[in-house]
């Protein structure tokens, strides 16, 4: 098993372990009670993970909600059904949420621990490879509107996160790439991370392309340990996206308009992800900012990875455009764009013409 350490700003009470490994499930309440002094907990599932590990969470100061499955419901009706639910079991100031699933459960039962009686205990088990590897670490907890997505929301740090890699065998193709698009994220801008050691994860992602499409876990447990190690580096020196973290959103500017324009419906966040970095991709060499070489590197690390890279319509490009205005890192009314500039190094962009942007749509 291998501990990453979150230390936002060196203070204690921010600081958080995260836990990467197999059969973590089978005791996580061992885990739970070293970090967390509540007396009763409320675990927010979904439909798909609950018939599969919440058994492994029952027991006697344990009560559960389940909620449907997919992006769509991560709207504030339902962050009030787990509002609603916490109330209703009467959760104290001293107890906690624990959010069993992906990325959407994580980030609506973070959200609903942070507001609740002004904030209790919050626990991440993230059992897809895109909450191991990204949503679970960092703190950033939000509902959608139909405006944007993300829009409502807060910072609010879990006091662990167990993510046990066992559960990696149960999520199908599609999910699974999803996932991948977020790993690959990181090797795009791991240089721009300001660590202290570089891993080299694109060269790590080209060589172990076999072990990873084949789920070996060993090398699952190396790349999610690499992935949380670079996102905690980030979030260490900037925890509320003030400058350094904002280059975690690579490829997402193009990528939430794609899930907005879409309803939530047609792609998942990381097929939005990967349809959003070759965007950028393409932005990035017409702007003359990458040689050819990168960028087709990069390509065709995209491609041996299977990740969608194109949006099978489209879409009306003033209102896409429209929606890219709406996005929470619009800065005076500029889009703000995280752009790659060399391999694995990325920079902030602004100045970008509307029709550059829009032009591989």
């Amino acid at each position: 098993m291998e501990i990453v350490n979150v230390k936002i700003n060196a203070a204690a009470e921010t600081s958080y372990p995260i836990f990467i490994g197999e059969d973590i499930l089978e005791n996580a309440y061992l885990y739970i009670k070293k970090y967390s002094k509540a007396k009763k907990y409320l675990v927010v599932t979904n439909t798909t993970i609950f018939p599969l590990y919440g058994e492994k969470l029952k027991n006697e100061n344990t009560e559960f909600l389940i909620i449907p499955d997919g992006e769509i419901y991560k709207n504030v009706e339902f962050l009030n059904k787990i509002l609603d639910k916490a109330l209703e079991i009467k959760l104290e100031r001293k107890d906690a949420i624990i959010a069993l699933g992906g990325g959407v459960i994580g980030d609506m039962a973070g959200f609903a621990a942070s507001v609740y009686q002004r904030g209790i205990d919050f626990i991440q088990i993230p059992t897809t490879l895109l909450a191991q590897v990204d949503s679970s670490v960092g703190g950033k907890v939000a509902v959608n509107h139909k405006l944007g997505k993300n829009m409502i929301g807060s910072f609010y740090q879990p006091k662990l996160v167990l993510s046990d890699t066992n559960t990696l065998a149960t999520l199908d193709e599609r999910q699974f790439k999803t996932g991948l698009s977020e790993v690959l994220k990181y090797a795009f801008i791991e240089k721009s991370c300001n660590c202290d050691s570089s891993y080299n994860l694109f060269n790590f992602l080209s060589e172990n392309k076999y072990k990873v499409l084949n789920r070996d876990l060993k090398t699952l447990n190396l790349l999610i340990n690499i992935c949380c190690n670079l996102k905690s580096s980030v979030v260490n020196q900037d925890e509320k996206e003030k400058g350094l973290r904002a280059i975690l959103n690579f490829g997402h500017t193009y990528a939430h308009a794609i899930e907005n324009i879409t309803d939530y419906k047609v792609y998942t966040h990381g097929e939005a992800v990967s349809i959003g970095m070759k965007l950028i991709f393409d932005l990035a060499r017409s702007l003359n900012l990458i040689t050819d070489d990168y960028y087709e590197k990069s390509l065709k690390l995209l491609n041996d990875y299977g990740l969608i890279l194109k949006m099978n319509f489209n879409p009306d490009k003033e209102n896409f455009y429209r929606i890219m205005q709406s996005d929470k890192k619009v800065n005076n009314t500029l889009i703000n764009f995280v752009m790659p500039v060399s391999e694995g190094a990325v920079e902030i962009k602004s100045d970008i013409d509307k029709n550059m942007i829009l032009q591989g749509i």
